[in-house]
């Protein structure tokens, strides 16, 4: 795999980086909207405000000496924690600004922020109108689905 990218004849690899977060989901919301201040997570030319969440699991963790909660003996199980994760240009200056963000508006005094190089696809925005495959071509756009 090359470091900086590829391309083959519809797709252009790109390196991006990959932000990943840890969040209840009463903060996901507020997270993505202050990163989309300071980037629109656009995807190619015609589509922003892109991000990925995941279903709420359980985060386990136990509070020590210092903790904002205090110590405690027992592990929590915190349910309706959710990964959230977008991407982002390599950029150092924008990922700091995106981090800091992050942190100031999360609620937790240690929240989990992860960040992965990535290789990362774009369409080369080739007329692929009658492509048998895309949604447009087939049962719909599922947003259509579900209003019906």
């Amino acid at each position: 795999m090359k470091d900086q990218g590829f391309e083959t004849a519809s797709v252009r690899m790109e390196r991006l980086l990959l932000v990943s977060v840890f969040a209840p989901e009463a903060d996901v919301d507020r997270i993505l909207q202050k990163v989309r201040e300071i980037d629109p997570l656009a995807q190619g030319e015609k589509y922003d405000s892109n991000a990925f969440q995941t279903a709420a699991g359980t985060e386990r963790y136990r509070p020590l000496q210092g903790a904002a909660a205090g110590p405690e003996t027992e592990i929590r199980k915190r349910p309706g924690v959710m990964e959230v994760s977008f991407e982002l240009a390599d950029d150092q200056g924008l990922l700091e600004r995106a981090v800091e963000a992050i942190f100031q508006v999360h609620s937790y005094q240690e929240p989990v922020i992860r960040v992965q190089p990535v290789l990362t696809s774009r369409s080369k925005g080739l007329d692929d109108s009658a492509n048998p495959h895309r949604w447009w071509n087939t049962t719909g756009d599922w947003k259509k689905a579900a209003e019906s």
